[in-house]
């Protein structure tokens, strides 16, 4: 039998239940444990998004003291009970579904009663006694789940940026070390994965390099759109069951809290069913995996063989790559790479739905807006630092390979045209495919040119850059 005196009775529009007594999460939360069993994944297990809540209702505490709506008492107590959130502490007070219906009602509530609680205790209070510190009439007042829900999912992409930044700077950090390593090793480049002209593989790398460091900015930009927030908005944008004054008090006080320039939404009935920015920051992610998963297609291209492939790389060897066939090392860490990025470029697809559907006055799949976009920024992060350490850090490159598909490609001849003509160089080009000699030896049968000329022409510095070369 269930013993009572280990339980609380709460009551809501729907009637009394009874939670557990040492939680601090209260009724709401309740119901929304029984009623959401989908991802899998808890709010708990996304810290960042507990502390954007923990934001969001500081600031309203602060706001609501300096309006007149809560008493100083009750502002201190929550203001102290959300920086025990922002410390880390109570995460586990929040076990509910990261997807969920009632357009994140859910989550704000969560929310509400974790800070009533511990403010009730830090009052002198018993938890469940909401007729001193109520989840809604004094942690919710001036706000709605239509406001404070979505505030909180900016605030929290803000620091999901801020920590993911570092990701992906380290990662350039190490294709620009291997740009200097392999400076000097000579390769083929290729166009339509035939041969083209010389490059060297540390030019490969930096190509690399320049594409993931164009997003960096890219990202930091979509991630200035989080800045703005609809706060005192409430339910649709009227500011009903605000007082005059509480937005500019509320956006003051994130700033304080913060240190980030926060701004109000120009129109806040626009803003309350707007989720532009997090499609923003969406794409942006979709437009850096597309870079890494192209790079990773590179990676395992440059590196196939070992004996029958390009082999002009070698992988660092992470585990035996087939259960039949003896010797066999597969690029697994690149492969693993780009799955993350398939990933990732799907969730924009969702995101791309869920914004689709904000009806009138409020878009409903903001839930699953925010899962997605915490979810794509992880995978990234931890994508990134496998492919970093376990990958790039340790590729070698086999330079006598190199070297021998330069001398044997018939993509040289292009850096003849400008001295024998494109119709001379057709032909030498056809004659060494046709024959499989290399187009050094016929360009001296032929009496194109001298060995001494040729030589010039073809020195490997020669080749990578423009050049004016006489004769």
């Amino acid at each position: 039998m269930t013993n009572k005196k280990n339980f609380r009775t709460e009551s809501d529009l729907l009637g009394s239940k009874e939670v557990p007594e040492e939680v601090y999460y209260g009724v709401q939360t309740s119901r929304a444990m029984d009623n959401f069993h989908i991802s899998g994944h808890l709010l708990s297990s996304y810290p960042n998004f507990i502390k954007g809540m923990a934001i969001t209702k500081k600031a309203a505490a602060m706001a609501n003291v300096e309006v007149g709506m809560i008493s100083a008492e009750q502002g201190e107590a929550i203001c102290w009970a959300c920086d025990q959130l922002l410390s880390g502490r109570f995460h586990d007070q929040f076990p509910i579904d990261m997807i969920q219906g009632g357009a994140g009602t859910s989550t704000n509530m969560a929310a509400n009663e974790v800070i009533a609680n511990l403010a009730l205790e830090k009052m002198g209070y018993k938890r469940g006694e909401y007729q001193y510190c109520s989840p809604n009439d004094i942690v919710n007042a001036s706000q709605s789940t239509n406001d404070a829900y979505p505030c909180a999912i900016h605030m929290a992409m803000c620091l999901e940026h801020l920590a993911f930044m570092p990701h992906l700077e380290q990662m350039i950090d190490s294709l620009d070390k291997k740009t200097k390593e392999f400076a000097h090793v000579i390769k083929m480049g290729r166009t339509q994965l035939q041969d083209a002209v010389p490059m060297t593989l540390g030019q490969t790398f930096s190509g690399f390099a320049a594409s993931l460091r164009g997003e960096v900015a890219n990202l930091r930009n979509a991630a200035d759109e989080f800045l703005t927030v609809n706060m005192g908005a409430t339910a649709i944008g009227t500011g009903i069951c605000s007082k005059p004054g509480y937005s500019e008090a509320c956006i003051k006080a994130l700033r304080k809290v913060t240190g980030w320039n926060i701004n109000l939404a120009d129109n806040l009935i626009e803003a309350t069913s707007a989720t532009s920015c997090m499609i923003q920051y969406s794409s942006a992610m979709k437009r850096l995996a597309l870079k890494i998963n192209k790079m990773c297609n590179d990676l395992r291209l440059l590196s196939s063989g070992p004996r029958c492939g390009l082999n002009e790389i070698h992988l660092p060897e992470r585990q035996p790559g087939s259960s039949i066939m003896p010797g066999k090392v597969n690029p697994v860490i690149p492969e693993v790479m780009n799955q993350v990025c398939y990933k990732v470029i799907g969730n924009d697809m969702c995101i791309t739905f869920a914004s689709d559907n904000g009806q009138l006055e409020l878009n409903v799949m903001e839930p699953v807006i925010a899962y997605t976009l915490f979810e794509s920024v992880h995978l990234l992060e931890n994508g990134l630092d496998t492919l970093r350490t376990l990958c790039i850090d340790g590729i070698v490159a086999n330079e006598e390979r190199c070297r021998q598909l330069v001398q044997n490609s018939i993509g040289i001849v292009t850096m003849l045209n400008p001295i024998i003509g494109y119709k001379q160089s057709t032909k030498i080009a056809k004659e060494a495919s046709e024959t499989g000699r290399g187009v050094y030896d016929l360009v001296l049968e032929h009496k194109l040119l001298t060995k001494e000329q040729l030589d010039e022409i073809l020195k490997p510095e020669n080749m990578l850059q423009p050049i004016e070369i006489k004769l």
